[in-house]
């Protein structure tokens, strides 16, 4: 397996923490994220992100992800949920060759490259096709028994370069993290303890690396 390791460390989160609650963030907010359509990526923030724009804060990220993993120019990089594209975009400027999947027909049609329509426990591509695999936010958005699918098919289709983000508590007493998350989360469906992850990974067969997302990560605190 690979090692804990924040790829979007620089990306710019709120100083302040987030209040959550269950009437912060409502099943209706949930329904509404899961078409991941206008509401999701440019409606009202409970809904997603509130207006996904491209303001330049990927660049630096792409720059420090190429030089993490050693990137030369002409590697292949995907990106599966590739949202609107804006990392992509930024990476295939510092010369890689990149690819980028998206279930979603909102974000394929306002990407700023060209996307694929795939599932992310399905993707289209060869094995070892790519030499670097991202997928923040995926993972933990199906079921169990498709997130072992998703992790095996990022395996399969990198040359043992990737990273994933993990939606996660600490352990079994960690309760109050462990409701922060499901508070906050619009479409976290599978959070787990990290060595509760540790061991789906292993099962999994994944070795690449990962970052676990929890409430103090988040900075996530009850309202």
């Amino acid at each position: 397996m690979g090692k804990e390791y924040d790829a979007f460390a620089g990306y710019p989160e709120p100083k302040e923490p987030r209040l959550v609650s269950p009437t912060i963030r409502t099943i209706k907010n949930r329904i509404a994220a899961s078409y991941r359509d206008h509401a999701f990526y440019d409606g009202d923030r409970m809904n997603g992100y509130g207006g996904m724009k491209d303001d330049g804060r990927w660049k630096p990220i792409a720059r420090s992800i190429k030089d993490h993993y050693g990137l030369k120019l002409g590697d292949r990089v995907l990106q599966v949920r590739a949202h609107k594209g804006f990392l992509l975009r930024e990476m295939q400027e510092l010369g890689l060759e990149v690819r980028g999947c998206e279930s979603s027909q909102y974000a394929i049609k306002h990407s700023v490259v060209p996307l694929e329509y795939a599932e992310q426990t399905r993707l289209p591509y060869h094995a070892e096709e790519f030499d670097l695999v991202i997928a923040a936010n995926v993972v933990y958005t199906t079921n169990l028994a498709d997130s072992i699918k998703c992790l095996r098919e990022i395996q399969r289709v990198s040359k043992g370069k990737s990273w994933i983000t993990l939606a996660a508590y600490e352990n079994e007493d960690d309760i109050e993290g462990l409701m922060l998350m499901r508070y906050w989360v619009l479409l976290g469906t599978t959070i787990l303890t990290k060595a509760d992850w540790l061991e789906v990974m292993r099962h999994a067969g994944y070795t690449g690396d990962y970052r676990f997302d929890t409430a103090k990560f988040m900075n996530l605190v009850r309202a």
